[in-house]
């Protein structure tokens, strides 16, 4: 959905563009002033049909971006609260804390420091074709969780309450295995930079042996 919201705006942008550089250069070629006449071409002040048709124009093109817009944003935000795999994601100056909870049972947290090399960071290990559910936290400035891989990104502000839906997104993840990029994408501090990690997805196999072995209290 994102990626066809994405094409759908970026077709609207290049035809918008396509009309207005043809008004413009179609102005600058017809409406020139003749060196053989001193009069001025005809002027459209105070023309109705024109004057309505550069006010519906932009309003027609605003009402239906913001109708995508409003459409898609209710899907994309909305959280089931069935997904079997839940990530408590904790943001701080300048890495990030990932608790995982696998149909209720809490997996050993993965914490950081700050990197250079994303691959470098803390790793949060999910299964790949799986819904997940996000809760974004953080005591300290404003962070923003984004995996450009999953096409999302949602804000960290701190203060608000554990229960409020704001903090909490689902997405489902890629349909095949490997190992993705993260980052902070919101400006918060020194080093806001290397506030780095990575998400790795992992086949069913793989899952099922990685909730084995990382059970709260488990050995590492």
């Amino acid at each position: 959905m994102v990626q066809s919201l994405w094409n759908g705006a970026w077709i609207a942008a290049l035809a918008t563009g396509a009309v207005v550089i043809f008004l413009i250069v179609w102005a600058a070629i017809f409406h020139r002033k003749r060196k053989s006449s001193a009069d001025l071409p005809p002027q459209v002040r105070y023309n109705l049909p024109i004057e309505m048709l550069y006010t519906l124009i932009p309003l027609v093109m605003v009402s239906v971006f913001f109708f995508f817009t409003a459409r898609d944003s209710q899907v994309l935000t909305k959280v089931d609260g069935d997904a079997t795999v839940k990530v408590k994601v904790e943001a701080f100056q300048w890495s990030w804390r990932f608790t995982t909870t696998v149909n209720g049972k809490t997996l050993a947290p993965v914490a950081g420091t700050p990197v250079h090399d994303y691959n470098d960071g803390p790793e949060l290990i999910l299964p790949a074709k799986t819904k997940v559910e996000f809760d974004l936290s953080t005591d300290d400035v404003i962070h923003s969780f984004w995996v450009p891989e999953f096409l999302f990104k949602r804000d960290v502000i701190p203060g608000i309450k554990e229960d409020n839906p704001g903090r909490k997104f689902q997405i489902t993840t890629l349909d095949r295995t490997g190992t993705f990029a993260g980052r902070c994408a919101e400006l918060c501090g020194v080093d806001h930079s290397r506030m780095l990690f990575k998400v790795t997805l992992v086949d069913s196999n793989k899952w099922n042996q990685y909730i084995a072995t990382n059970q709260a209290g488990s050995a590492q």
